[in-house]
């Protein structure tokens, strides 16, 4: 019975292990994108001396959002592909 618990244990740690790499290759380029503008944002701020908040926000939410648009196809078969091999081995994950 031991045995038996060690494998769920692994299994369900495979999985949100699984899920969290996915989690973050699918939030990582958003992050990634947003952090570059907002740094991009402070360096023209701190050389014009512009201290305007809509500056900061506005870029950062349409480059976010092209960006989304531009990888929502990716995002789409990452996600089809984590969710299809999930439920295919709904059996395999029944038996241990």
């Amino acid at each position: 019975k031991t045995k038996g618990g060690s494998m769920n244990q692994v299994l369900v740690t495979e999985i949100a292990r699984n899920a969290l790499i996915l989690a973050l290759k699918i939030g990582g380029p958003l992050l990634i994108v947003g952090l570059l503008l907002g740094l991009v944002i402070s360096i023209f701020q701190a050389a014009t001396q512009i201290n305007e908040q809509t500056l900061t926000f506005i870029p950062k939410i349409v480059g976010i959002v092209v960006t989304l648009v531009l990888i929502v196809p990716w995002i789409i078969t990452s996600f089809s592909q984590f969710a299809t091999t999930l439920i295919k081995n709904i059996p395999f994950y029944v038996n241990q």
